[in-house]
């Protein structure tokens, strides 16, 4: 399936588009961003220098994903979600001068295979989000949130587990630290504030 760029991107020739992927009005894609198969690229959201994006990612209208984040397949960044990628942010030197790129050293934000994050939440870097996980609309990150983890809030704290198919896990009564998939019926065992699936005759 070929690749769908909008007249009015703005998408440079040094970057990497996979099949399938459609990158709408006003989005920038810049040098050396690598972008997977089958992506949505929304409208003016920007791709920073080397920022790489797995398979069957959303990343929606006005999102703006700095260098040097990586994505991976099948993950949902929300409308205006800003992923940062400098600590300590200053326009200008001690002395005055304008800063440049030689001045900071760029880190970046990670997140893991399926996870979301919700509109206009701020990731704030180093950090990295876990598979699966869900970042609650309006969040501030600024810690690394596990595999499966729903959290919200500012700052953003865990308040629940989620599944794949990204509904809240409902906690069963007995045994108390196991969680099921109200859609899937899949079951999860929480040890360590960590969450790991399970087979059913686990």
């Amino acid at each position: 399936m070929a690749v769908s760029i909008q007249p009015n991107a703005d998408v440079s020739n040094e970057s990497t588009i996979g099949d399938g992927t459609r990158v709408w009005h006003l989005a920038q894609v810049r040098e050396n961003a690598q972008i997977g198969e089958n992506c949505i690229i929304g409208r003016a959201a920007y791709i920073g220098e080397g920022v790489q994006v797995g398979d069957n990612c959303k990343i929606q209208n006005l999102a703006q994903v700095y260098e040097p984040a990586v994505l991976g397949n099948g993950v949902f960044i929300g409308p205006a979600v800003v992923l940062t990628n400098d600590q300590y942010p200053r326009a200008i030197n001690e002395d005055g001068t304008l800063k440049d790129a030689s001045d900071w050293e760029p880190v970046g934000v990670t997140v893991g295979t399926g996870a979301a994050i919700g509109a206009r939440s701020v990731l704030v870097a180093p950090v990295t989000i876990g598979a699966w996980a869900l970042v609650a609309a309006g969040s501030t990150v600024v810690k690394d949130v596990p595999d499966y983890a729903l959290v919200a809030g500012t700052p953003a704290k865990r308040i629940g587990w989620v599944g794949p198919a990204g509904q809240p896990l409902a906690k069963l009564q007995d045994p108390e630290d196991i969680y099921e998939c109200p859609t899937t019926g899949k079951k999860f065992r929480e040890r360590n504030d960590k969450l790991e699936e399970i087979e059913v005759n686990d």
